[in-house]
């Protein structure tokens, strides 16, 4: 009976947030609490870190929970999560409301992505350039049609690019909107707006008129993936681990995990082991790029 009314309390703590103890049984060690949220874009391979974290500390338990980057930054200013998973840097804005509260947020890189572009399986497009990506996702671009790029999509007899997109809490639509529209540039309207990765990648494969795009860890067989040029004289780059960690991807970037300050105790020994060879060898699994060459067996 201890045993059942002991985890019924873990249950609490853990959906109150924040970093809990409970007592597993009289005399036995305090169970930790880790509430981490965030980022959908990394929140399959923070799931995949709290599961095998559980065999190096029994004792610490992880308790992950997408949402967005946006949603984990705001849990995180509110005090109700010890780790906010994001796809994008914080934004001044931000880490200025985070210092007013008595904060001081800490940035840990915990691995790299390569943000890619889907196609639908028979769309005849191998390369694209970010003025083209541009032109098709920014307000005031003119390409609306696949025949604006010189290409009949079977299957599309609209020839309509119907855009797929992320909602505007997600630190990957922020990513996009930062690196492919660039500085002050906004989105027309119009696209349909997917609540997680995944669901971009879904919707791209059933649909023969769609472009989206997500974290090149939710690419599957039955979507394209066109190479990437910076500009019209560069070298068209494919979406790739290594070449999300060599930068050489134009559209790379890092994931972060944040701290409301230095990471201490149970927080700190797990970010410990996720930046770990080990840590670093699961994310690599997971499809994205650790934050240093190595070898996994």
């Amino acid at each position: 009976m201890r045993h059942v009314i002991a985890l019924f309390v873990v249950s609490l703590l853990g959906a109150c947030g924040g970093s809990e103890t409970a007592a597993d049984g009289e005399g036995a060690s305090k169970r930790v609490v880790i509430q981490n949220k965030g980022s959908d874009t990394l929140v399959n391979v923070a799931q995949a870190w709290a599961e095998n974290y559980r065999e190096v500390n029994p004792n610490v338990a992880v308790a992950v929970t997408g949402g967005g980057s946006g949603t984990g930054i705001s849990s995180l200013l509110n005090g109700t999560v010890d780790l906010a998973n994001s796809s994008r840097k914080m934004k001044a804005k931000e880490t200025k409301l985070a210092q007013d509260k008595g904060m001081q947020p800490v940035e840990h890189i915990v691995g790299h992505d390569a943000l890619a572009v889907f196609l639908h399986k028979d769309n005849p497009i191998k390369e694209v350039t970010i003025a083209q990506l541009k032109d098709i996702y920014g307000e005031g671009g003119k390409t609306e049609k696949w025949s604006d790029l010189g290409v009949e999509v079977p299957g599309c007899p609209s020839d309509e690019i119907i855009r797929v997109s992320r909602q505007n809490n997600s630190g990957t639509y922020a990513y996009f909107k930062g690196a492919v529209l660039g500085k002050g540039a906004e989105f027309k309207l119009g696209s349909r707006d997917m609540h997680g990765s995944k669901d971009v990648v879904d919707l791209v494969e059933k649909t023969a008129c769609a472009i989206g795009y997500s974290g090149l860890a939710y690419a599957n067989d039955h979507v394209a993936m066109p190479c990437v040029k910076k500009d019209d004289g560069a070298a068209c780059v494919a979406p790739a681990q290594d070449t999300a960690n060599d930068g050489s991807y134009p559209i790379a970037r890092p994931l972060f995990m944040y701290t409301a300050k230095a990471p201490e105790g149970a927080v700190k020994a797990y970010l410990e082991w996720i930046l770990s060879d080990v840590g670093q060898c699961i994310i690599l699994d997971k499809g994205y790029a650790p934050v240093r060459k190595l070898s996994c067996g």
